[in-house]
């Protein structure tokens, strides 16, 4: 297989797809990505980059990049709603990199921008259909311009176009929660940014996480709440966010009660249920698209990129272009149904002890 001569179509310019572009591109093969929105543009707040995330970073050449804009940390804790300690747990480390970076997604989703050659990405292009021809594809978008690849790679996210035509009609599927998040300044957390580590505090159904992001002098705040309202984009009010964090530590409510809302991104919160198939013999699913979960272990977007490498590594080593697709599903689609499964678990006593064995909280009963 020529991998110079490959001509390869990626459907969103997410996490996923501008790591699988990346990744591609240093193989020789001639890249294009396609986006629907007419300019990139990450919501949301803080994420964890881990070591083995740094680690393809620094085999494609943008570590430096990435890491000047997050803030390395040691561990992450878990303490009950009013602080006491749950577990502790260092980051799993992976070679040399011992530290998981956090990183605030707008910065994350510019450096990787930045890091891609001029004219690979395609802003407008809302993808209506894609066709499957067997040796190759076709893309249609919006207006009717239509592009052909060798490979396509759907990297649309969770309410794939790519998933939906050609692997699985399933619909996303409800947790039952909702997810209010917002980046304020350190000033603004009441004290409770002392350090560059990131803590989950749970209690009643609710989970607090404060992520540090001290080279920004600001800490991403996110309230994961339940809620039996499905709507993507519900409405929310302030009330409504104090009420979930009613009985967690007064700084906490206390961050909550000064939050504009008008910065706050609320959400309910989805993923899928795994898809059995990833690939045909010209198209393959990566990121969200193939796997969404839900985001307890912060695996999303560290997943999209190990997405990305895994898919380049696979046409390295595959003899044929149908061999690496099998591969690449072979390597990761196990990885990712496991975390699929174990982000469906709520942090409660029994299940960070089945995430964490022999972790057991010393606090039981605050769930």
């Amino acid at each position: 297989m020529q991998l110079s001569d490959l001509k390869i179509a990626v459907v969103g310019a997410g996490y996923g797809g501008a790591a699988a572009a990346k990744a591609l591109s240093l193989l020789g093969a001639r890249v294009d990505v396609y986006e629907q929105a007419s300019r990139i543009r990450e919501v949301g707040a803080g994420i964890g980059l881990r070591p083995s995330t740094m680690n393809r970073f620094r085999e494609w050449g943008i570590f430096d990049a990435i890491a000047e804009v997050t803030s390395p940390s040691d561990y992450f804790e878990i303490l009950t709603a009013t602080g006491d300690p749950i577990m502790k747990e260092a980051w799993p480390a992976d070679g040399e990199q011992v530290h998981t970076h956090l990183i605030h997604r707008g910065d994350f989703i510019d450096a990787l921008m930045g890091a891609l050659p001029e004219g690979m990405v395609h802003l407008g292009r809302k993808l209506e259909s894609v066709e499957d021809k067997g040796e190759g594809a076709v893309l249609t978008f919006a207006g009717g311009t239509t592009a052909e690849a060798d490979l396509v790679v759907g990297a649309d996210g969770i309410k794939s176009v790519v998933r939906h035509q050609l692997f699985s009609q399933k619909p996303p599927v409800f947790s039952g929660e909702h997810a209010y998040r917002t980046v304020i300044s350190t000033d603004a957390a009441h004290g409770m940014v002392v350090d560059d580590n990131l803590r989950m505090y749970i209690g009643r159904g609710t989970k607090v996480y404060l992520l540090p992001l001290r080279h920004r002098d600001q800490v991403s705040f996110d309230i994961t709440a339940l809620d039996p309202d499905g709507t993507w984009a519900p409405q929310v009010t302030k009330e409504d966010l104090l009420t979930t964090v009613e009985g967690f530590d007064e700084r906490m409510v206390a961050i909550t009660r000064d939050l504009d809302m008008d910065t706050v991104n609320i959400r309910a919160v989805y993923d899928i249920d795994p898809v059995d198939t990833w690939h045909t013999n010209s198209v393959v699913l990566v990121g969200d698209a193939a796997h969404s979960m839900l985001h307890h272990q912060g695996q999303g977007a560290n997943s999209a990129i190990e997405d990305g490498g895994a898919l380049a590594d696979a046409l390295k080593q595959a003899g044929s272009l149908k061999e690496a697709l099998a591969l690449y599903q072979a390597t990761r689609k196990p990885v990712t149904d496991e975390l699929q499964r174990i982000s469906r678990q709520g942090w409660t006593e029994e299940e960070i002890n089945d995430v964490f064995p022999g972790q057991k909280p010393a606090a039981a009963g605050q769930e």
